[in-house]
């Protein structure tokens, strides 16, 4: 089966729902200009006849709008836009000592601000540079902070979801990706705290693929640069 064979219903699934949000505003516009004087029938003529899909209610057509439209958690996300300097510590399963690296993170507001993309530089001790990208977000239909990263150490997506603390402190995140060593899908756990209103730790956990013992895999000290969090949301 070809790549075309195997997205082609995605696409279409994914243009479908476009298509009932684009008409959900479309009826609320409709309802905006029934409430008007009936001063201008020409430019009435004009807009074609929006009708619901068969079996389909207005509350259902709320549903796939209010599916696409950003909320507080979604603020968020927003909330840490701008450019982060890193101090990294890393390591191996079964070593104490940690490899250290800097690196720097610039996170930014994408779509009107359902999401945000992040985008790490630094350097991987002993395996060269090292770039990784990320797309954060919140799926407003499972009720999770959703994310999906790549990175230039790997060939493979890795997709997680997250938590909120009730202290709008800490986001922990569950990941899972394949495992070079086992072949197999293992899960990680990321958490990233608040500690002030420009620094923030993030700290990695994995499972060691010879015991299968959770070892902490990594912990970064961020500070975000003066001035970053303004300049970065005046972009969105």
């Amino acid at each position: 089966m070809t790549c075309r064979k195997l997205y082609a219903p995605a696409f279409f699934v994914t243009l479908g729902v476009a298509a009932v949000v684009a008409a959900t505003f479309a009826l609320a516009e409709e309802s905006k200009d029934a409430g008007q004087s009936a001063a201008q029938p020409a430019a009435a003529k004009d807009k074609p006849e929006m009708k619901l899909p068969p079996g389909w209610t207005e509350a259902d057509m709320q549903a796939c709008a209010m599916a696409g439209t950003p909320g507080e958690q979604h603020k968020t996300l927003v909330k840490d836009a701008g450019e982060w300097s890193g101090k990294n510590s890393m390591w191996m399963p079964g070593v104490a000592e940690p490899m250290k690296a800097e690196s720097t993170t610039k996170i930014s507001p994408i779509l009107d601000g359902r999401f945000v993309l992040v985008e790490v530089e630094g350097d991987m001790p002993g395996m060269g540079p090292f770039k990784g990208y990320g797309v954060n977000g919140f799926d407003n239909v499972s009720g999770k902070y959703v994310s999906s990263w790549i990175d230039n150490m790997g060939t493979g997506i890795m997709q997680g979801t997250g938590e909120l603390s009730k202290d709008g402190k800490t986001l922990t995140w569950t990941y899972t990706a394949n495992c070079p060593i086992t072949k197999k899908p293992v899960s990680y756990r990321q958490v990233e705290k608040q500690t002030a209103a420009d620094t923030k730790t993030l700290e990695m956990f994995g499972p060691d693929p010879k015991t299968g013992k959770e070892f902490k895999m990594m912990s970064v000290e961020l500070t975000r640069k003066a001035g970053q969090a303004r300049a970065a949301a005046t972009k969105r």
